[in-house]
């Protein structure tokens, strides 16, 4: 992606060689702090990965869905929250996330989604490199991989490699994801037909209840139920937060398998999710890394169908 030319360049040069100093609005860097990394235009947020597991929010909570490794938080130009991170009606979503959920991996079938009936997780192992921010853009590099359960000792069936980049024009926050899994053993991972699993998106608190979510689909789709299994190059997802309306539209890139792929939509939750699987049953095989391409793009106010197309026909050509 070219990143948007909107750097202050002597005010970004300053803040940055005087950490004290407060940094420009358009100046877009990445830090590791504790358990996230941060990626941040000025003072506000862009997101926030959980790298290691970090605490539970809630005592409730039982300690086998303490997971890392996935973006705990996005958020709009004016710093409104448009994801949710362990929602009490399904503890196991957040923000963005990509576990596979079912599966068939040597004669077992570990459910890598569901944590809680422990048959399968999504470990974060490590970030690859530094932390970088370069020419009004910024991310990082992480590794995870996919823990078998249920083999007697745990197994690991799949390596997972995520490229996270962020930039702003301050109107709109843009993220790019590009997942690359790859077989960690000869053994290939098996994925029958299924109506979800892949690419998670859980959204606002705020927005759950049939009514709170709203939905714009590429061919002008409103309907969510409609949206559900829906073949579609992007889909915008929004609701109020704060009494006023933003939301965040997901682009699939058309280089992906199964391009446009399917949807699923819960009926009355804030959950999206890009399913492959839901077209026929498919595989990773040894040798042959799975890549999928996603780019994320984040505002306040309702969504620009003209504008959110012309954004989809510019990430379709990018290589």
């Amino acid at each position: 992606m070219k990143p948007l030319s909107i750097l202050a360049g002597a005010a970004a040069a300053l803040a940055l060689a005087q950490p004290g100093l407060a940094r420009d609005k358009h100046d877009v860097h990445a830090e590791k702090t504790g358990t996230q990394v941060i990626v941040s235009a000025g003072e506000r947020p862009i997101l926030k990965y959980q790298a290691e597991p970090g605490e539970l929010p809630r005592k409730d909570i039982k300690p086998i869905f303490k997971r890392g490794g996935y973006i705990q938080a996005i958020y709009t130009p004016s710093g409104k929250l448009v994801t949710d991170d362990f929602p009490p009606n399904h503890v196991h979503h957040h923000g963005v996330w990509s576990p596979w959920t079912s599966t068939e991996f040597e004669g077992r079938k570990p459910d890598f989604w569901n944590m809680g009936d422990g048959k399968g997780r999504v470990d974060f192992v490590k970030l690859v490199g530094d932390v970088w921010s370069k020419n009004a853009t910024a991310g990082f590099k992480a590794e995870h991989r996919f823990i078998d359960m249920l083999a007697k000792p745990e197994k690991v069936a799949l390596l997972e490699t995520w490229e996270v980049t962020a930039t702003t024009d301050g109107k709109r926050n843009v993220i790019d994801l590009t997942i690359t899994q790859t077989c960690a053993t000869d053994s290939p991972l098996k994925l029958p037909e299924y109506h979800y699993g892949g690419l998670g998106f859980r959204g606002n608190r705020a927005w759950d209840g049939a009514g709170n979510a709203k939905f714009l689909t590429a061919s002008g789709i409103t309907d969510r139920l409609k949206v559900n299994t829906a073949k579609e190059p992007w889909c915008w997802v929004g609701g109020q937060v704060d009494g006023q309306p933003c939301g965040i539209a997901i682009l699939c890139h058309p280089s992906n398998f199964r391009a446009p792929q399917p949807i699923r939509v819960h009926p009355t939750e804030p959950f999206f999710c890009y399913a492959p699987q839901q077209a026929g049953a498919m595989s990773i095989e040894p040798g042959q890394p799975y890549v999928m391409r996603y780019r994320l793009i984040v505002a306040d106010g309702g969504p620009d169908a003209a504008a959110l197309q012309a954004a989809a026909d510019e990430y379709a050509k990018v290589k």
